[in-house]
């Protein structure tokens, strides 16, 4: 109580406040559906013609073994080199999906999916066939682990490859349909023609290519591409290709939600009585890198058009609420914005919305080897 008032004022002022005209504060506003987990946000969305169609692809790139060993990666061991635990990630992200059935995920290394599989109770394991039926957890590339192209022999390329399908195949009659090498430094022909091609894939996807062939296809707007792998094969061999724009497999600047990181990056805050609130900061930011990305593919100019952000990049997700809660917010307001329409997506489904654009693709016949960064770095 201020110094001064006393006890007999209080009635009067509790009367003056139920007949005095409201403030001009702006009230909470009510929840616009009925999402549990973050009320007010439509994540529903899909592809539409005539529109800049974002799709966020939701991953985590997990190598096996790198700067630790795998079962120290798998666990969240010695985190004083990394910090990195493939478990929690898994788990979260299971956890997250249940949550909204619009929220997708897609998983590559099967060393630790499988791992965790085991662990997985007849109950959670149900679960995540449930996951991987409705589409919400996806599989691509499927290899046991992302082989390298540089050094390896086709055999044991091969070998990696058909160890994780086969697992795939064996638990959920799964056949992954798309490549995914975003880590290795330079792709093989070798990849492009055996490993793409002729085991079924409809597309290959990956993010370093040499600095000066990079600049020569963003200029020409030919980051994405038919790969004909095979000299002996040609048009039989080949399989669409994309490179991503900026060498890179992680999220656009300013849009990693990542708890560990990006110390979770900055949050969406979109309720309207916070000092703070920032929705049109990131709708704005959100659609000039979309139509940047735009810009900078085959069908720039054309009426519909689609984009992918990669939302995620090396042992991401192990809080997987921190992504997917600000992600349902960016879908909301950036669609309820109207410029560019945004959805939760895998790259399954973004190459099937490639290939309904009517686009004349480039073609390349050989490889990307050597891998340079810039003129006096070669890897």
């Amino acid at each position: 109580m201020c110094r001064g008032q006393t006890w007999a004022t209080i009635p009067l002022l509790m009367a003056l406040l139920l007949v005095s005209p409201v403030s001009s504060a702006p009230l909470r506003p009510k929840p616009r559906l009925h999402d549990p987990v973050n009320p007010g946000c439509i994540t529903k969305g899909a592809p539409k013609e005539g529109a800049l169609n974002v799709h966020l692809i939701c991953h985590s790139h997990d190598d096996v073994g790198w700067l630790k060993t795998v079962d120290q990666y798998y666990y969240g061991a010695n985190n004083s080199i990394q910090h990195a635990g493939v478990q929690y990630i898994i788990d979260t992200v299971v956890e997250q999906c249940q949550l909204n059935p619009d929220r997708k995920f897609t998983y590559v290394e099967q060393a630790f999916f499988h791992r965790w599989w085991t662990e997985q109770t007849p109950s959670m394991q149900k679960v995540v066939r449930g996951l991987v039926k409705r589409g919400q957890l996806q599989f691509i590339n499927g290899g046991w682990s992302m082989h390298d192209e540089a050094c390896t022999h086709y055999v044991s390329m091969i070998e990696n490859t058909a160890f994780g399908h086969r697992f795939l195949k064996e638990e959920f009659d799964y056949v992954p349909t798309v490549g995914w090498q975003i880590d290795p430094f330079g792709h093989s022909a070798t990849q492009a023609s055996l490993l793409s091609a002729e085991v079924g894939f409809d597309a290959l996807y990956f993010a370093r290519i040499d600095w000066q062939e990079s600049e020569v296809r963003t200029r020409e707007r030919s980051m994405e591409m038919l790969w004909q792998g095979s000299e002996s094969l040609g048009p039989d061999a080949t399989v669409f290709t994309g490179a991503f724009l900026d060498g890179g497999y992680g999220p656009p600047p300013g849009f990693c939600f990542d708890q560990n990181q990006c110390n979770g990056g900055f949050p969406v805050m979109d309720d309207l009585c916070m000092e703070d609130e920032n929705v049109k900061m990131y709708v704005d930011k959100f659609v000039a890198a979309a139509q940047l990305y735009a810009n900078n593919t085959r069908s720039a100019g054309s009426a519909t058009q689609n984009v992918m952000f990669l939302m995620g990049s090396d042992f991401q997700y192990e809080n997987a609420d921190g992504w997917y809660k600000n992600l349902d917010k960016i879908i909301h307001h950036v669609n309820s914005d109207g410029r560019v329409n945004v959805f939760y997506s895998t790259p399954v489904e973004y190459t099937a919305a490639k290939f309904k654009e009517n686009i004349t693709w480039p073609v390349k016949t050989d490889d990307f080897m050597p891998l340079a960064n810039d003129a006096h770095s070669y890897w």
